[in-house]
Order: C-alpha cells, then structure tokens, then sequence
C-alpha cells in the first residue's frame, strides 16, 4: 500500500518549505525537500552596480544572516581590488560574526528547536510552563543583536562595516557596556547547557554523514581560512577556497527553488556540527565542558546533534567575544577606518561561516569597479540534499510508525539543520522565446 507523508508548511524555520515522502509498505520511494520561497534575484540585481553599493544589497537576502552575508560580500571584494584590512577591523568583524552566531544560535535552539522536545507547538505554548527557558533564549538573542547593532550600526543589514574598514568605530562606553553584558552571558550559556542537557534523546536517525567546514588556522573561527575541509568516514580532503565550485557544484532540481550540491556525487553536512568536526580541536575548555555535559562525540552520525553543536559554539563565542571586547578596551582599537580603493579590474571569492554553515560569495569587477559577475552560495542551498538523505534514513528506520509520528520526526530533522531557506534561493526559471524547453539562470 503506498502512503504519502507531506508537511505542507514546515513551521518554525526562516521562510516557506514542506516535506513530501512516499512510501510503498515500508520501502521509501521517494523523499523531498520542498523548497517553494520566491527566489531572491540579487546577483542579478548587484551586476553593474559598484563595489560600495554590494555589500548593503546582498545582506537582504536574508535578515537573520545579513552580517554574514555583507562581511563575506566585503572580504570577497576586498579580494578582488586588492584591499588588505587592518588588524583591528578583522578583530571586529570577527566580533560581529560571533554577535550574530549568538543571537542566531539562541533563537533557534530555545524557541524553534526546544518545543519539539518538549512536546509544543510553538514556544508560546511552551512559555506557559517553560517560561525561563524561553526568557532565557530571548535574552541571549538581544545580547547576540545588540553586539550587530554598536558595531554594525543596526541589528539587522548593518552599515557601518565598509569596504577596507569601519565607517566609526565602537566608542569605550559601548565595548564596555558589551562587556559587562556578555559577563552575564557567560553565566546565562551555563544554564543553556543544563537546559539542552535535560532534553529527550532524540536518536532516530543514524547514519555515515559528510561534513564541510572552512578550516581555521589558528583559532575556531568564521573567517579567514584558506581551504574548506571535509570530513568522511574517517577520511578527509582540502579544497582551495578559489576552488569553491568543487564542492559547491550546484544543480537543479525538479521540486525545489533551491539547487543542490553534492561533493564526489554525495551529499555533505554544512553548520555546528560540520565545524566542530573539522575544527573541534580549537574549542576553548569551557566549550570542551559543554560537549561532554551533552555527551556530544565526533563524528556523529545522527544530523540531531546539530542542536547540541549549536549550544557549544554558544558558550565558545561567548567567551571569545568576551575575550575580543576586553582586547578592544585594552588598546586594541585603532586603525578602523576605511583602506583607500582604487578600482581595478578582477575576480575575488571569500568563505565564511555562517550560522547554518558555509557562505561562499564571490565577485569579478571590471576596471570602473563595478560587478560583471556575482555569485552566491548559502548553507541551506548545500545542506538540502544532505536534508533529504536524514529523511530517508529516518523514514526508513520509523517506517512502521503512524504518519503523525514520521511527520514530527521528519520536522525534528529539519529544523536541526536550523534551515535558512529565504537564503537557499536564488534560481530563476525562465523559458525562451523559441521552443518548449526551460533555460535556467539566476
């Protein structure tokens, strides 16, 4: 008897997706994740315009991952008309990467993640007899947004980040304003950790996974890699980031406005989890207290563990952001304001991470400095097929259970890879004047 489970919209996530899975008896057929957001057009939108203008038009492709998006779209043009920042500037960008991971991380974890757990509909619902723990993920959040907006200048698509350097820098009062917040932060991700700590096992997915991180040289951070490293079956491989496409070789796919991507013709896992396996030797001992609190090892092979990746990387930019604002009042803080740029002609790519995982943007300018090419890769647009394989093994493994049962499991799954699919879409369709079939382009 075939039966066919379908989320038609997937709640709790950024923007509008479904899931759709057929089963024959207990064989899968089919399994899809069904990505139906209008398509962001901005790489279209950016061609022409010029190396100032990029940076504030690609962060709307996404409000909860604007600083992520503008500060990879800066290092990639910075990249391409040969910009090299200041010390002090990378050390702010890194604040403002970690200031966005905390909010990001905060609200999903606490308010989309945890009703799952809890057995809610929503975190309203949970309020009721959850209140702390919702206060709690609210007061990290505007902590992780009030470090975006004293040096972004706003929370969300910040404007004080530029070209080669700060438009102002933050002012003693503000850095040690966010001092003593993010004191109490450290503080507020102990309680975090005891609250993950304290939820259901959540084990009814478990398979060999891949996973893609920008490998860090020195430190666990967002930026300032050269390769991206992916770990399989206890084998890894280094790809050169000016060889992002080796990874990220995107296709379309019939039920989905967002494209795939497949590394070797295998799906990969992108996020927390991707960077605490590539990089999880650079955590800090408070960090490495988090993991064993949660019983979290590496590699994992249950994509749930996501969650628990997300409250460790919490406390690590906790600390590290603390440790980054105490630098700044120490007299760290100079040498912010913007690189002269001459425009030139050239091609620049930068990788970051972002919260859900890795951020590719890349740029060719012509001689007036203006764009003739842009590209854009986002994690959920790499994690989609990897999204879909979690679902056929759960499916598979639960194909006995009642459709109420799969439904939430399936749900459970995709809101642990925390998906951003405002972010995943940038396909347009199109169909030529001559002829019946589809051309595609962004």
């Amino acid at each position: 008897m075939t039966r066919t489970i379908r989320v038609e919209h997937l709640a709790r996530v950024e923007g509008h997706g479904g899931i759709t899975v057929t089963l024959d008896g207990r064989q899968v057929e089919s399994v899809r994740f069904d990505v139906f957001e209008g398509a962001r057009l901005l790489e279209r939108l950016v061609r022409g315009r010029r190396y100032d203008e990029i940076a504030p038009i690609v962060s709307r492709i996404c409000a909860i991952c604007s600083v992520a998006h503008a500060l990879t779209s800066l290092q990639a043009t910075e990249a391409a008309l040969g910009i090299a920042v200041s010390p002090s500037t990378r050390l702010l960008r890194d604040l403002m990467l970690r200031g966005e991971n905390i909010e990001s991380h905060a609200l999903h974890l606490f308010l989309l993640a945890a009703p799952d757990y809890l057995g809610f509909p929503s975190a309203i619902a949970m309020a009721g007899r959850h209140r702390d723990t919702v206060a709690l993920g609210l007061r990290l959040k505007k902590l992780g947004n009030t470090i975006q907006e004293v040096l972004g200048g706003r929370a969300i698509h910040p404007v004080n980040a530029v070209v080669g350097g700060f438009g102002r820098p933050p002012s003693t009062a503000e850095l040690a304003a966010l001092e003593d917040a993010l004191e109490n932060g450290v503080a507020d991700a102990l309680s975090a950790t005891e609250i993950v700590a304290s939820l259901p096992p959540a084990d009814f997915c478990d398979t060999e996974t891949a996973f893609a991180a920008l490998e860090t040289p020195a430190r666990y951070a967002y930026a300032d890699g050269t390769h991206i490293a992916v770990r399989r079956n206890g084998s890894g491989r280094r790809v050169p980031i000016a060889e992002y496409r080796a990874l990220t070789n995107e296709r379309v796919v019939p039920h989905s406005h967002a494209k795939h991507s497949r590394f070797d013709e295998k799906p990969f896992m992108v996020g927390a989890l991707a960077r605490l396996t590539v990089n999880g030797d650079r955590l800090t001992e408070a960090a490495r207290s988090v993991m064993r609190t949660l019983d979290l090892t590496l590699p994992s092979r249950n994509p749930m563990d996501n969650n628990k990746a997300q409250a460790v990387e919490l406390m690590l930019d906790l600390e590290l952001a603390l440790e980054i604002v105490r630098r700044l009042l120490g007299g760290e803080l100079r040498d912010t304001a913007p690189a002269p740029v001459v425009p030139r002609a050239g091609t620049g790519t930068a990788v970051t991470e972002a919260p859900r995982g890795l951020l590719v943007h890349s740029y060719t300018y012509d001689a007036a400095g203006q764009v003739e090419r842009a590209d854009v890769i986002t994690p959920t647009a790499m994690n989609a097929a990897s999204i879909e394989r979690h679902f056929q093994d759960a499916v598979t493994r639960g194909a006995a259970l009642d459709d109420g049962a799969l439904r939430t499991r399936l749900e459970m799954i995709a809101r642990a890879y925390d998906p951003c699919i405002s972010c995943s879409v940038h396909l347009l369709r199109r169909r030529p004047a001559a002829g019946p079939r589809q051309g595609r382009d962004r």
